[in-house]
C-alpha cells in the first residue's frame, strides 16, 4: 500500500466540531485562487459538515475518492451524507442525498461512484487519453487554504490550483504514484490542494466547457507534490457502472 498522505477534506475533529465557523480567505487553495468556473464540481458533507469534493460525471452520478466514505476504517452511512451542487459557493447550492446502497468503489484506484437524484448541472467530460509528463493541469475544490488546523480555513467558494504532471518514477513522487500504477503525480505550479479537496476534479486547462476530467485528486504533501487517480485507466469501469445501474 502506498504510504501517501491522504487528504480527507477534514479530520475527525471537524466532523465533531467546526463546520464553516471560520470563512476562508478569498485567496483560496494554499497559494491558489478562487475559481470562476466549475459547474460540475460537487461539495460532499457528512452530518452537515464539509468532508470532500467530487465531480458530476452523468445526470445521476458523482465521482469522488473512496477514502472520503470511510471513518476510522468503517463505511460512513448513506444517511449521513449530502452533496451540494449547482453553485461555486457551497452555501447556495442544491442539496442532494445519495441513493441508498448505490455506492460502487473501484478495485484498482481510490475512486468511488455515487448515484444521486437527477442533477441539473453541466457534467464533466471524461478523458480517454492518458496524462503525459510535463502536462499542465488544474485542480478544483473547496478545501483548506492554510496548513495546520485545516478545519479552520475551509473555503466556502470553489478554488483552484495549477500543477504539472511529473514522471511517476521521479524521487518526489514516491508515495504518490508508481510506474504502471493507477495514479499520476503532480508538482505545484500555482497553489497546491490540501485537506478537503480529496475526490475533487483534476482537469485539462481549456476554454470553459471544453476541459476534460483527467483525474480524481487523492493525496498531497501540502507543499509541492500531489497525486490523483487517472480517469483514462478507469474509464471502462466508470462507464460500466453508470450504464448498468
Amino acid at each position: 500500500m502506498l504510504h501517501r498522505v491522504r487528504v480527507l477534506l477534514l479530520t475527525v475533529s471537524l466532523l465533531m466540531a467546526g463546520g464553516l465557523a471560520a470563512a476562508a480567505p478569498a485567496s483560496a487553495v494554499i497559494g491558489g485562487k478562487v475559481s470562476g468556473y466549475g459547474p460540475w464540481a460537487v461539495r460532499m458533507l457528512v452530518d452537515g459538515k464539509p468532508q470532500c469534493t467530487g465531480t458530476a460525471i452523468a445526470r445521476q452520478w458523482i465521482i469522488s475518492a473512496s477514502h472520503c466514505f470511510f471513518e476510522t476504517a468503517r463505511p460512513i452511512a448513506d444517511s449521513r451524507i449530502t452533496f451540494r451542487v449547482g453553485s461555486l459557493d457551497m452555501r447556495r447550492g442544491t442539496t442532494l442525498r445519495p441513493v441508498r446502497g448505490s455506492r460502487v468503489g473501484s478495485a484498482k484506484a481510490d475512486m468511488m461512484l455515487i448515484k444521486v437524484p437527477p442533477m441539473r448541472v453541466r457534467t464533466a467530460r471524461l478523458s480517454t487519453a492518458h496524462v503525459h509528463t510535463g502536462q499542465l493541469v488544474r485542480q478544483y475544490g473547496w478545501g483548506a487554504t492554510c496548513t495546520g488546523e485545516e478545519d479552520r480555513c475551509q473555503s466556502p467558494v470553489l478554488k483552484q490550483s495549477d500543477l504539472r504532471v511529473l514522471r511517476p518514477d521521479a524521487a518526489r513522487c514516491f508515495g504518490f504514484a508508481v510506474p504502471g500504477g493507477s495514479d499520476f503525480c503532480m508538482a505545484k505550479v500555482h497553489g497546491v490542494p490540501a485537506g478537503g479537496d480529496s475526490g475533487g476534479p483534476v482537469t485539462t486547462i481549456a476554454a470553459h466547457g471544453r476541459e476534460t476530467l483527467l483525474g480524481v485528486f487523492d493525496a498531497s504533501d501540502r507543499e509541492k507534490t500531489a497525486g490523483a487517480g487517472e480517469i483514462a485507466q478507469q474509464i471502462k469501469w466508470i462507464r460500466s457502472v453508470v450504464t448498468r445501474h
